[in-house]
């Protein structure tokens, strides 16, 4: 057995065996040059050379495309969700007509086992309802809507190594808060300064957003304690930034040697991502407004 293959089987999966047969059952009723399209527009390659024993050209060339996939890996079945989604959209809009009852005992199968896997089907999208990192699936929407692709992928990588790599998770959260705020400058016209570190971000982007206590009303509850739990973000994820390097540097260290915990990293991607969907979401607002 190869690496690869043994490092999927000990890994947790996390899309199950019955939720992928009954997608690759949902295609048999399809094409092949359909199975194509779909998995082709995921960027999801196909093992050609893949015999998997199981009957019928359709079944065949699914299996032969899941081959390619580990689902184990949040950026595989990011890809996978992508034709799931593709293949549910599709059911729900196929009303009336002699196969209706068919299209909807199958959206009903499809729909309960992606829940089963943690997935709900919402206005065309899944969203996760339990993720390694608290707020992440919610400001992954938030970059598509802004058409953020790198955001999207900084979102993918805490989420991919806030337990198999912890420190580097941890760079990633402030590069995270570091990106929010550059957009959000960004889409309101203003220049960043190539001096400002994230400390320095969160201010400027908490100014141009009217999060300061001056820019709010006398009569605004809680301004302080506002600007206090901003900040506060702020520095936990500057911090644990700081430790990560802390404990990247040197020269050897000793056989004890245990280095950040998963632990640490979600404190810090927890933070980042509360924050940025905060400052999201706000800009969302002041625009709206404006």
């Amino acid at each position: 057995m190869s690496t690869l293959a043994r490092d999927r089987k000990t890994a947790t999966e996390l899309i199950s065996r019955p939720t992928r047969r009954e997608l690759r059952e949902y295609f048999v009723g399809t094409t092949l040059r359909i199975i194509d399209d779909e998995f082709t527009d995921a960027d999801i390659e196909c093992d050609l050379d893949y015999s998997p024993g199981t009957n019928g050209q359709r079944r065949t060339r699914v299996e032969q495309y899941y081959r390619t996939l580990d689902f184990t890996k949040h950026t595989d079945v990011k890809k996978f969700l992508s034709v799931y989604k593709s293949a549910l959209s599709a059911l729900g809009i196929c009303q009336g007509g002699w196969n209706e009852e068919i299209n909807n005992r199958t959206l009903a199968t499809l729909t309960e086992r992606i829940q089963r896997d943690g997935y709900d089907f919402v206005d065309g999208r899944l969203i996760s309802r339990s993720s390694a990192v608290p707020s992440a699936p919610e400001l992954r929407a938030e970059a598509v809507a802004m058409d953020a692709p790198y955001l999207s992928q900084q979102i993918d990588r805490i989420e991919n190594e806030v337990d198999s790599d912890p420190r580097h998770a941890i760079g990633a959260a402030k590069e995270l808060v570091e990106t929010t705020c550059k957009t959000i400058l960004r889409e309101r016209g203003i220049e960043v300064n190539k001096k400002w570190d994230v400390m320095g971000l969160v201010k400027e982007t908490r100014k141009q957003l009217k999060l300061v206590p001056d820019d709010i009303r006398d009569s605004a509850k809680a301004a302080d304690t506002i600007k206090r739990l901003l900040n506060n973000l702020a520095t936990i994820t500057q911090n644990l930034a700081e430790l990560r390097n802390n404990y990247g540097s040197g020269h050897g260290p000793d056989g004890k040697y245990v280095g950040l915990q998963p632990r640490h990293a979600r404190l810090a991607a927890g933070s980042a991502c509360v924050l940025a969907q905060f400052l999201f979401e706000t800009h969302s607002e002041r625009t709206e407004d404006e």
